[in-house]
């Protein structure tokens, strides 16, 4: 005897309802991985802006889910404010993205070949 679907199963077979759950799922994801990193770090919107040197309002936004891209220089700021790196990784090759400071002093994206 088969089970029957709960409302969300029966939902999830209708691709467009899939497809736009699924969408905001995503930005529901980061979000969330910002407010308990924040949380387990106890780390403010006004301190991380700070050590990230990115406005409060971005910061916030992200948090909040008000505003779901982000730039990779702020991923990265961010990232290294809590201490983590960003990599990219396709199968056994690794490459850490980091910002860095030009000779004319404007900041760069670097990759780096990471270990």
């Amino acid at each position: 005897m088969n089970k029957p679907l709960s409302t969300f199963e029966r939902k999830m077979k209708n691709p467009k309802f899939k497809k736009v759950f699924e969408a905001g799922y995503r930005k529901l994801l980061f979000s969330e991985l910002m407010i308990s990193i924040m949380e387990g770090d106890d780390v403010s919107i006004r301190n991380l802006a700070k050590e990230a040197d990115i406005s409060k309002s971005v910061i916030q936004n992200l948090r909040s889910g008000k505003q779901h891209d982000i730039n990779v220089s702020n991923l990265i700021k961010i990232a290294h404010a809590f201490g983590y790196e960003v990599i990219l990784e396709k199968g056994d090759e690794r490459l850490m993205l980091e910002e860095t400071t030009a000779k004319d002093s404007k900041k760069q994206l670097s990759v780096v070949v990471a270990a």
